[in-house]
């Protein structure tokens, strides 16, 4: 990404919270045969994080993506994607401004990945699915058929990545005016094509 100083963001915990809020995530490999990109939700491990101090990132790959990826071989790059959206120059107030521009929350992290065992990864599916099913009115759990839940496993392969590095961004109008933040968190907010409540929410965070 490119390097603007003021969008940097350096803490750990705000990286955290990005996944969290954003768990469908991308990873890349630089394979043998070329680049390769797998799309998966992805979850924060907050007992692993807590103890360590460290990004620590818990997913399953589908047979045979993890053949496709060579995980385990080299680096990955996962790519967190927060709200982004774009900003229109007519909602700034002096007319002759002409430049959009698009805000976005984004964390690249590298590490590589570590292939868990079959017992690891069904705890981790099992994760995956209580984060997501907590949501709704009739829950489902991979506990109400075990066995067949574990002979589905199998067809997965479960992967914890401990992050070495990131490089993250919150570029959010930091380089505008409070009176024109206020103005594009409004438009954010409001009925148009460009609305989008969640970008409001991180300006407003940021503010």
């Amino acid at each position: 990404m490119r390097y603007t100083p003021y969008y940097l963001m350096n803490d750990p915990a705000e990286v955290a919270r990005l996944v969290r809020e954003n768990p469908w995530a991308t990873w890349t490999s630089p394979a043998t045969k070329g680049l390769v990109a797998s799309h998966y939700p992805t979850l924060l491990d907050e007992e692993a994080t807590a103890a360590s101090g460290e990004l620590v990132l818990l997913t399953h790959f589908g047979r045979p993506d993890e053949r496709s990826h060579e995980l385990g071989k080299h680096e990955v790059l996962v790519i967190v994607q927060g709200p982004h959206g774009y900003i229109s120059p007519s909602w700034y107030p002096d007319p002759s401004d002409m430049v959009p521009t698009w805000n976005h929350v984004t964390a690249h992290l590298w590490g590589v990945p570590e292939i868990l065992s079959d017992d690891e990864n069904f705890e981790v599916l099992g994760q995956l699915v209580d984060q997501f099913e907590q949501h709704v009115a009739a829950p489902r759990s991979l506990q109400l058929d075990e066995t067949s839940a574990r002979h589905i496993a199998t067809g997965t392969v479960g992967v914890r990545l401990r992050v070495t590095r990131f490089d993250a961004r919150a570029k959010l109008s930091q380089n505008r005016t409070a009176e024109e933040r206020e103005r594009i968190t409004a438009e954010l907010r409001g009925e148009g094509h460009y609305a989008h409540p969640g970008l409001a929410a991180e300006m407003e965070r940021l503010a």
